[in-house]
Protein backbone atom coordinates (compact mmCIF):
# COMPACT_ATOMS: atom_id res chain seq x y z
CA UNK A 1 0.00 0.00 0.00
CA UNK A 2 1.86 3.36 -1.13
CA UNK A 3 0.49 6.40 0.66
CA UNK A 4 1.06 10.31 -0.43
CA UNK A 5 2.11 12.84 2.20
CA UNK A 6 -0.21 15.47 2.93
CA UNK A 7 -0.09 19.00 2.77
CA UNK A 8 -0.93 18.88 6.47
CA UNK A 9 1.69 16.48 7.48
CA UNK A 10 4.12 19.01 5.96
CA UNK A 11 2.84 21.56 8.03
CA UNK A 12 3.15 20.08 11.23
CA UNK A 13 6.78 18.97 10.57
CA UNK A 14 8.38 22.44 9.74
CA UNK A 15 9.18 24.47 13.38
CA UNK A 16 6.10 27.18 14.28
CA UNK A 17 4.88 28.84 16.93
CA UNK A 18 3.43 27.43 20.05
CA UNK A 19 0.17 25.47 19.24
CA UNK A 20 -2.79 26.13 20.86
CA UNK A 21 -5.39 23.13 21.99
CA UNK A 22 -8.57 23.39 19.85
CA UNK A 23 -10.95 20.89 20.75
CA UNK A 24 -13.92 19.68 18.38
CA UNK A 25 -16.63 19.85 21.53
CA UNK A 26 -19.70 20.49 20.20
CA UNK A 27 -21.48 19.89 16.19
CA UNK A 28 -25.04 21.31 15.58
CA UNK A 29 -27.73 19.21 14.33
CA UNK A 30 -30.10 20.95 12.29
CA UNK A 31 -33.64 19.49 13.36
CA UNK A 32 -37.08 19.98 13.01
CA UNK A 33 -38.98 19.22 16.16
CA UNK A 34 -36.58 19.64 19.61
CA UNK A 35 -38.57 17.38 21.34
CA UNK A 36 -38.39 14.45 19.17
CA UNK A 37 -35.30 15.07 18.51
CA UNK A 38 -34.29 15.12 22.40
CA UNK A 39 -36.48 12.02 22.96
CA UNK A 40 -34.34 10.12 19.60
CA UNK A 41 -30.99 10.92 20.99
CA UNK A 42 -31.81 10.31 24.84
CA UNK A 43 -32.99 7.13 23.97
CA UNK A 44 -29.59 6.07 22.46
CA UNK A 45 -28.67 6.37 25.69
CA UNK A 46 -26.50 9.57 25.33
CA UNK A 47 -26.56 11.97 27.97
CA UNK A 48 -28.81 15.12 28.90
CA UNK A 49 -26.24 18.40 29.78
CA UNK A 50 -28.35 20.51 28.81
CA UNK A 51 -31.90 21.74 27.64
CA UNK A 52 -31.94 26.00 28.00
CA UNK A 53 -34.09 28.52 26.88
CA UNK A 54 -34.38 32.27 26.29
CA UNK A 55 -37.29 33.69 25.10
CA UNK A 56 -39.71 31.87 22.69
CA UNK A 57 -37.00 32.12 19.88
CA UNK A 58 -34.67 30.62 21.33
CA UNK A 59 -33.64 27.24 22.87
CA UNK A 60 -30.58 24.71 22.77
CA UNK A 61 -30.37 20.58 23.94
CA UNK A 62 -27.38 19.26 24.62
CA UNK A 63 -26.34 15.35 24.46
CA UNK A 64 -23.20 13.67 24.59
CA UNK A 65 -23.26 10.30 22.67
CA UNK A 66 -20.99 7.53 26.05
CA UNK A 67 -17.21 8.08 25.77
CA UNK A 68 -17.52 10.99 23.77
CA UNK A 69 -15.46 14.17 24.30
CA UNK A 70 -17.50 15.46 21.41
CA UNK A 71 -21.59 16.62 21.89
CA UNK A 72 -24.43 17.53 20.07
CA UNK A 73 -26.42 20.78 19.83
CA UNK A 74 -29.83 21.31 18.20
CA UNK A 75 -32.51 23.75 19.18
CA UNK A 76 -34.81 26.38 18.17
CA UNK A 77 -32.84 29.38 16.15
CA UNK A 78 -29.48 27.66 16.95
CA UNK A 79 -28.74 27.05 12.84
CA UNK A 80 -30.53 27.88 9.75
CA UNK A 81 -29.25 24.56 8.24
CA UNK A 82 -32.37 22.41 6.92
CA UNK A 83 -33.65 19.35 8.99
CA UNK A 84 -32.30 16.37 7.91
CA UNK A 85 -29.43 17.98 5.79
CA UNK A 86 -26.21 16.70 7.99
CA UNK A 87 -24.64 13.62 7.04
CA UNK A 88 -21.64 11.23 7.15
CA UNK A 89 -21.71 11.91 10.99
CA UNK A 90 -18.98 9.63 12.31
CA UNK A 91 -19.59 7.65 15.78
CA UNK A 92 -16.63 5.34 15.71
CA UNK A 93 -16.85 2.16 17.92
CA UNK A 94 -14.38 -1.01 18.77
CA UNK A 95 -16.96 -3.49 17.89
CA UNK A 96 -19.46 -2.65 14.96
CA UNK A 97 -22.02 -5.43 16.14
CA UNK A 98 -21.95 -4.92 19.38
CA UNK A 99 -23.04 -1.39 18.71
CA UNK A 100 -25.42 -2.41 16.28
CA UNK A 101 -26.95 -4.95 18.67
CA UNK A 102 -27.07 -1.92 21.07
CA UNK A 103 -28.96 -0.06 18.78
CA UNK A 104 -31.14 -1.93 17.69
CA UNK A 105 -32.21 -2.73 21.33
CA UNK A 106 -32.92 0.36 21.60
CA UNK A 107 -35.44 0.79 18.43
CA UNK A 108 -33.36 2.40 16.14
CA UNK A 109 -32.81 1.23 12.35
CA UNK A 110 -29.27 0.54 11.65
CA UNK A 111 -28.41 -0.71 8.36
CA UNK A 112 -26.11 -4.55 8.05
CA UNK A 113 -22.53 -3.79 8.39
CA UNK A 114 -20.81 -3.12 5.13
CA UNK A 115 -17.04 -2.12 3.54
CA UNK A 116 -16.37 -0.17 0.57
CA UNK A 117 -14.59 -2.00 -2.40
CA UNK A 118 -11.05 -0.03 -2.87
CA UNK A 119 -11.22 3.73 -1.52
CA UNK A 120 -14.00 4.90 -3.23
CA UNK A 121 -16.17 2.07 -4.42
CA UNK A 122 -19.59 1.15 -3.72
CA UNK A 123 -20.69 -0.24 -0.74
CA UNK A 124 -20.53 -3.62 -0.62
CA UNK A 125 -22.76 -6.06 2.28
CA UNK A 126 -20.65 -7.45 5.27
CA UNK A 127 -17.49 -6.53 7.19
CA UNK A 128 -14.15 -5.59 5.79
CA UNK A 129 -13.14 -9.32 4.64
CA UNK A 130 -9.38 -8.91 6.17
CA UNK A 131 -10.82 -6.99 9.23
CA UNK A 132 -8.75 -3.85 9.07
CA UNK A 133 -9.73 -1.41 11.57
CA UNK A 134 -11.21 1.92 10.16
CA UNK A 135 -12.99 -0.17 7.07
CA UNK A 136 -16.14 -1.40 8.47
CA UNK A 137 -19.19 0.35 8.65
CA UNK A 138 -23.00 0.64 9.65
CA UNK A 139 -25.46 3.47 9.73
CA UNK A 140 -28.45 5.31 10.62
CA UNK A 141 -30.94 8.15 10.43
CA UNK A 142 -32.32 10.77 13.28
CA UNK A 143 -36.16 11.33 12.30
CA UNK A 144 -35.40 13.66 10.25
CA UNK A 145 -32.70 11.95 8.51
CA UNK A 146 -29.48 13.17 9.81
CA UNK A 147 -27.14 10.58 8.41
CA UNK A 148 -24.92 8.80 11.03
CA UNK A 149 -21.94 6.31 10.23
CA UNK A 150 -20.44 4.14 12.89
CA UNK A 151 -17.04 2.96 12.21
CA UNK A 152 -15.29 0.51 13.45
CA UNK A 153 -11.97 1.26 14.37
CA UNK A 154 -10.08 -1.26 16.51
CA UNK A 155 -6.29 -0.40 16.03
CA UNK A 156 -5.53 3.22 15.66
CA UNK A 157 -3.49 5.00 13.47
CA UNK A 158 -0.02 6.34 14.78
CA UNK A 159 -0.61 9.30 16.92
CA UNK A 160 -4.56 8.80 17.52
CA UNK A 161 -4.35 7.84 21.10
CA UNK A 162 -3.59 10.61 23.20
CA UNK A 163 -2.30 8.58 26.38
CA UNK A 164 -3.55 10.65 29.34
CA UNK A 165 -7.08 10.53 27.63
CA UNK A 166 -7.77 7.18 27.18
CA UNK A 167 -10.15 5.57 28.94
CA UNK A 168 -12.31 2.49 29.26
CA UNK A 169 -16.15 2.77 29.75
CA UNK A 170 -16.76 -1.26 31.09
CA UNK A 171 -14.28 -3.99 32.03
CA UNK A 172 -15.03 -5.41 28.97
CA UNK A 173 -14.40 -2.85 26.89
CA UNK A 174 -10.47 -3.31 28.64
CA UNK A 175 -10.28 -6.78 28.00
CA UNK A 176 -11.06 -6.55 23.93
CA UNK A 177 -8.33 -3.47 24.15
CA UNK A 178 -5.83 -6.01 25.77
CA UNK A 179 -6.93 -9.19 23.56
CA UNK A 180 -6.35 -6.67 20.76
CA UNK A 181 -2.53 -5.30 21.95
CA UNK A 182 -1.84 -9.12 22.42
CA UNK A 183 -2.49 -9.69 18.84
CA UNK A 184 -0.90 -6.77 17.83
CA UNK A 185 2.44 -7.56 19.80
CA UNK A 186 2.25 -11.36 18.60
CA UNK A 187 2.05 -10.47 14.76
CA UNK A 188 5.20 -7.48 15.44
CA UNK A 189 7.00 -10.22 17.32
CA UNK A 190 6.54 -12.58 14.16
CA UNK A 191 7.86 -9.62 11.88
CA UNK A 192 11.34 -8.79 13.99
CA UNK A 193 11.70 -12.44 15.11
Amino acid sequence: MRTTQTRSERATEMPSAAMVDMKLEVVVIPVSDVDRAKAFYGGLGWRLDADFTSGEDFRVVQLTPPGSQCSIHFGKGVTTAVPGSLQSLYLVVSDIEAARAALIGRGVDVSEAFHYAGIRGPRVPGAEPEGRSYRTYASFSDPDGNGWLLQEVTARLPGRVDATATTFTSSAELAGALRRAEAAHGEHEKRIG
